[in-house]
């Protein structure tokens, strides 16, 4: 299996060069066979028309005509091995680049394709496996793939001088004009930006595959260990429910477990880090054996994004909605509920609950979510929640010993494993501007409502 996933790498890795090679080199195999000599007894026109050179007639030409040809193909022959010689060092500077960035990582990149290669084979269904990676595949490709539009923003809002309609500089347009038209009329610069980009992806994802980004939003490792990053042992697929809960959720009450939650801390990859004001509404459904979870999002966060958060189109917020169902499989787990949505189904544990005193109300809560695929961990997500939208560090602590105590650390309960959503005041005023106009002039409240049915259906 092992060896499956290095040769699988490495027929990755040769598709990645050899694509990069021929936009930056397209005349790499015409000049090589331009070099080669005619076979004995072949004749100078079927040697031409079998390396591609050109396509001769094999009819009687004149000595003339024949001088005349070979002079025009040795000058064509001539400026096409020139150009290959004068590839910028910037380019191979940057394949070079590409091809470290897959070697530094590359423990992690045959962990991943030996994973697959476990799922596919012992999913217990095909869907199974094709559900559940289509939903890990789409998180892992949309954080590198928004980090850049974050950054643009940031210039963008940073940029000098006049604004169109209030809306974009003067500069960042004519910049952004002037930075197209080099790209577009300079080969070189194009081919070299093509290859940093990719580089730079096959980093960002190579250093999540390792477990050494942003751990608490983007440690996409499969069958991870976080208790310990030197450990040897590794905790394959996801935990049974008594392996986890403690004894505060024996007798789990639902009804209880309803309402309006503030989420602290994640640990959760489907969450990005610039994500801020995060909260959670649970409404029981009639039968009273099942919810729905609506969890309210905003994004940039102002901490993240200090110039541009305010002109997002998610800077009001935004929100989507999965189902729960209690019993599923026949047995009662207390606070053991099997949640459905973005095209997977996975188990949801609470794992610890504290009450009010007085009241018996739950105040805070610890839940684990897990999805596991042929004996393999692909996800799991960690919430620290509360009714209250303040938490002191002593309380957070807190929180963090009863998910060691329950056992949660090796799946990424502890504190460097986690982020801490940042917060605005509850009572802040609705963000009002000329971009916020500018979005709900176009619908994009309406395409995000949409959106949030179209997860909800999946």
């Amino acid at each position: 299996m092992r060896n499956k996933g290095i040769a699988t790498c490495c027929v990755i890795l040769l598709c990645l060069m050899d694509k990069a090679s021929s936009f930056v080199l397209p005349h790499y195999h015409l000049a090589w066979v331009q070099q080669r000599t005619p076979r004995p007894n072949e004749s100078r026109s079927l040697f031409l028309r079998n390396t591609g050179t050109s396509i001769i007639s094999r009819v009687q030409m004149s000595p003339k005509q024949e001088n005349n040809n070979e002079s025009e193909l040795t000058e064509k022959e001539a400026s096409q091995t020139d150009g290959l010689t004068k590839v910028p060092w910037t380019v191979l500077a940057g394949l070079g680049t590409l091809l470290v960035c897959v070697a530094s990582h590359a423990g992690a990149w045959v962990h991943l394709f030996s994973s697959i290669s476990t799922m596919n084979a012992n999913a217990a269904a095909p869907d199974e496996f094709t559900s559940a990676f289509e939903f890990w595949l789409f998180a892992v490709l949309i954080h590198p793939l928004l980090q850049p539009i974050f950054w643009i923003s940031e210039i963008l809002h940073a940029s000098p001088g006049p604004k169109i309609a209030d809306l974009v500089p003067i500069s960042f347009l004519f910049g952004n004009i002037a930075f197209i038209a080099i790209i577009w009329l300079v080969q070189e610069i194009r081919a070299t930006l093509m290859i940093v980009t990719l580089s730079a992806l096959v980093a960002y994802i190579g250093s999540g595959l390792d477990g050494q980004a942003g751990l608490g939003d983007y440690n996409i490792q499969l069958d991870d260990d976080n208790s310990n990053p030197l450990t040897t042992i590794v905790r394959k697929g996801c935990p049974a429910p008594e392996e986890v809960q403690l004894s505060s959720v024996n007798n789990f009450n639902l009804q209880k477990y309803k309402g309006h939650w503030y989420w602290h801390k994640v640990h959760d990859w489907t969450q990005f880090k610039e994500v801020y004001d995060t909260t959670l509404d649970i409404s029981l459904t009639d039968d009273g054996k099942g919810y729905v979870n609506k969890l309210n999002i905003k994004a940039p966060s102002p901490q993240s994004s200090p110039l541009s958060w305010d002109k997002s189109p998610l800077a009001n917020g935004a929100s989507y909605t999965w189902s729960g169902k209690v019993n599923v499989d026949g047995t009662d787990h207390p606070g053991v509920t099997q949640e459905t949505g973005f095209g997977v189904k996975f188990p949801n544990y609470v794992v610890d609950v504290q009450t009010d005193k007085d009241t018996g109300e739950y105040q805070e809560l610890i839940q684990f979510q897990c999805i596991e695929v042929g004996g393999v961990r692909l996800y799991e997500g960690i919430d620290f929640m509360s009714r209250s939208p303040e938490m002191s560090d002593a309380q957070l602590t807190a929180m963090h010993s009863r998910a060691e105590k329950a056992g949660l650390y090796p799946y990424g309960a502890s504190p460097e494993q986690m982020h801490r959503i940042e917060r605005r005041p509850v009572d802040a005023t609705k963000v009002d501007n000329s971009w916020q106009t500018l979005w709900k002039s176009i619908g994009v409240d309406n395409i995000l409502e949409q959106l949030s049915g179209s997860i909800e259906q999946i």
